[in-house]
């Protein structure tokens, strides 16, 4: 473990370091405020100043902590555990699956995965896009494949899961505990198939716990916004910039 400090210690960039707390504590405020948007929010800024696949497994912990709170604090957890478990399950096989890879893509796969999945989840919060979407337990089963391989390669599943809870015409309270839940189902795996992949490593746990201490933070200043900031002002701010942003990634990773 020292020598994990001693690595840290004379990585330390004091530019860097700034930039990374501006980026999570931004991100986690937005997750506390809005309910979902922190992989997709991190991921939009620290694209920029470092690789994907650096970047991706900085969130783990973030991630696994924030849905947790939100799970927690819910009511009727265990009733929607059960409604939503298929789903669940094939979010949690695919994210394995395709997370044990994540070193092997390339990086233009990975930045373009990226700025889709962030654009598909703007247009789907802004213009309240509904899929004709029935309540059978084979839509369960798709849209937990198509999110599972998103977020093995991009850490982002939160579009394809939105979409579908949006096209069922859920109720607010329903719809924040059904992301909980599917979010927290999907973060063990994903830590799994990183770890296995070798880029979820000691060293970058240390970094993602040092993260999670700002995120924690953000976290709450966004819960308690959100009874002081008009919501739908900062919820189509956030998204545009989500949208150019994604847009911006899909172009560098084609070009």
């Amino acid at each position: 473990m020292s020598d994990v400090i001693n690595d840290l210690i004379q990585d330390f960039d004091p530019v860097k370091t700034v930039l990374l707390i501006v980026i999570f504590l931004f991100a986690a405020i937005v997750k506390g405020f809005l309910g979902i948007g922190l992989p997709a929010a991190s991921m939009a800024f620290l694209t920029l100043i470092m690789p994907p696949t650096e970047a991706i497994p900085l969130l783990w912990l973030s991630i696994l902590a924030t849905n947790s709170l939100q799970f927690a604090n819910a009511s009727d957890k265990w009733a929607i555990a059960r409604e939503y478990w298929l789903f669940a399950l094939a979010i949690m096989v695919c994210i394995f699956v395709t997370s044990t890879f994540i070193a092997e893509y390339p990086t233009a796969l990975l930045t373009v995965a990226i700025g889709i999945a962030m654009v598909l989840f703007a247009l789907n919060l802004l213009l309240g896009i509904k899929l004709r979407i029935g309540p059978g337990r084979g839509w369960h089963l798709g849209f937990g494949v198509v999110s599972g391989v998103l977020g093995g390669i991009s850490s982002i599943w939160s579009p394809t899961v939105a979409m579908y809870l949006v096209a069922r015409d859920v109720s607010k309270e329903k719809f924040i505990v059904a992301t909980g839940f599917l979010f927290l189902a999907g973060v063990l795996p994903l830590g799994a198939g990183q770890v296995v992949a070798g880029v979820l490593t000691l060293p970058v746990l240390v970094k993602s716990a040092l993260a999670l201490c700002v995120v924690l933070v953000g976290f709450r200043v966004g819960e308690l916004l959100r009874s002081r900031v008009s919501q739908e002002l900062f919820r189509k701010a956030v998204l545009i910039a989500f949208l150019l942003m994604g847009l911006r990634l899909i172009a560098n990773g084609l070009s």
